[in-house]
């Protein structure tokens, strides 16, 4: 693959990640429910990953740290998902709020 058209993906996948990032904190706005806080947080790291990989004149064999980036993410939405489970359980059924049906 050229190094044009690599570049060219490499920007279009990390825009598309802050995109859904973004979708998330959309989700978030209406709901107010941290699972989608902590998807945005995912997304725009997975954005970052994606960025700095594109970007970064470092070596292939060299630039693997970048990759840490890419397991926090992962690990966020696992504690996140984790965490709601956690508080749905303690607390019994799960809040919805009334107001946010409504907004459709």
């Amino acid at each position: 693959m050229s190094p044009v058209v690599a570049g060219f993906l490499s920007g279009l996948t990390t825009m598309c990640f802050m995109a859904i990032g973004l979708c998330f904190m959309r989700f978030w706005q209406l709901n107010r429910d941290a699972l989608f806080v902590a998807f945005a947080l995912a997304f725009w790291l997975l954005a970052a990953q994606q960025a700095l990989l594109g970007l970064s004149v470092v070596p292939r064999e060299e630039r693997s740290w970048v990759y840490l980036l890419r397991v926090a993410a992962f690990l966020v939405i696992a504690v996140a998902i984790v965490w709601k489970n956690v508080r749905q359980h303690t607390s019994g059924a799960p809040r919805v709020r009334e107001d946010a049906s409504r907004r459709r």
